[in-house]
């Protein structure tokens, strides 16, 4: 049996009470609804797009390199010996039979007075064995001697002869080591390195100062072995310079080093440079190319790559319409900064390289401003 309340207020009180609970729960599920409308709009997401080129299409190698002369050769001495002199300093232009250093020369005047009085001595045994060779050939032919203290006599003369012969060689030589003392430069150039300064003791033949000539520059640049093949003998680069952005020469290498270097396991490429007198030896140079592709394949980045039912596809994009559609692709090869795609693609595809795992046919997609925002276009600098 229901029974009222007898206080007539609290019994309007609970019927409004439950007038707000029913308009709230009302409103909440219109609310749900609202929300499962806008749930069931139409999907826009927004994507990063990457447009389609060569492999290494636009892609520059850049690498850093110094100039240096074609021809550098260290000078040394051809004798042993004190170095008493330096007359020159890094930077000096010399020219051919310019003084770059002396040894002392005490020792080698010596040995020079040695041979010389060997030598006089020895014309002195020439002249005593030619007249006892002609005394004995003037008493064979009267037969007062026999024939062969003669014989004796002429080859006692030869003997002679041949001890002059060697005492003036030996003098030669004295004096050529007297002139070796000197150290001259055999070109005209400009002296790039001293090794020894004065008060050193220097071995034969050890540098004391290196000359370079001063005619033709080149660059010399380190590539590292995944490169290497970019570069061939009579290939054209750009050269550019630190010290002059405004200069830009075209070089052409011309060697290319056959082995790696054991430190660095780097390949020494040597890039020639047309005459110009804005160039100094020692110079920071850059040298710039752009790779060649033999295969002719596209590039794009191993994000762009996907699988649907087995197939290997990307997800392209239509700027017309902003939507995606899935392609199926033939994959060439990998690389270090991608995949190389033999079939499928062609040059200015938009392909999708984020979130291509949420991408379905005819997808709406929400574009950069840029539609090619990122492209084959970039740079690797060495």
């Amino acid at each position: 049996m229901i029974s009222l309340d007898k206080n007539p207020l609290s019994f309007f009180a609970r019927l409004a009470l439950f007038g707000a609970l029913s308009l709230g729960l009302s409103l909440g599920l219109a609310s749900c609804s609202e929300e499962k409308k806008e749930e069931t709009k139409e999907v826009v997401r927004p994507v990063k797009i990457f447009e389609v080129s060569n492999a290494h299409g636009g892609q520059k190698l850049i690498y850093s390199g110094a100039v240096k002369a074609r021809v550098e050769t260290g000078l040394g001495f051809r004798v042993p010996g004190k170095i008493v002199a330096r007359g020159v300093n890094v930077g000096d232009r010399v020219k051919a039979g310019d003084i770059l250093a002396r040894i002392d020369p005490t020792d080698y005047l010596l040995s020079a007075r040695t041979a010389e009085a060997n030598l006089a001595a020895a014309e002195k045994g020439v002249a005593t064995a030619d007249l006892a060779n002609k005394r004995a050939q003037q008493l064979y032919e009267k037969n007062a001697t026999a024939k062969s203290q003669s014989e004796q006599a002429a080859l006692n003369y030869e003997q002679a002869v041949s001890s002059r012969d060697a005492a003036a060689s030996a003098l030669e030589q004295a004096l050529n080591q007297v002139t070796y003392t000197e150290l001259k430069s055999d070109r005209d150039g400009i002296v790039t390195a001293v090794s020894a300064d004065t008060g050193a003791v220097v071995a034969a033949g050890a540098p004391v100062a290196t000359v370079a000539l001063d005619s033709e520059k080149e660059i010399q640049i380190a590539v590292p072995e995944n490169d290497i093949a970019q570069f061939s003998t009579g290939k054209t680069v750009k050269a550019s310079f630190w010290s002059d952005t405004a200069l830009e020469l075209e070089g052409r290498v011309r060697e290319v080093s056959g082995s790696a270097d054991p430190q660095s396991r780097t390949f020494a490429v040597r890039v020639s440079l047309p005459a110009n007198d804005n160039i100094r030896l020692g110079m920071t140079a850059t040298v710039e190319t752009i790779p060649t592709n033999a295969s002719g394949a596209l590039s794009v980045p191993l994000a762009a790559l996907a699988e649907q039912e087995g197939r290997k596809i990307v997800w392209t994009v239509d700027p017309q319409t902003s939507t995606v559609h899935a392609r199926e692709i033939t994959v060439s090869d990998f690389t270090t900064d991608g995949v190389n795609i033999a079939k499928g693609l062609a040059n200015g595809d938009l392909v999708v390289v984020a979130g291509t795992q949420f991408m379905t046919e005819n997808l709406k997609v929400k574009l950069p401003q840029n539609a090619t925002a990122e492209t084959g276009s970039t740079q690797a600098v060495r």
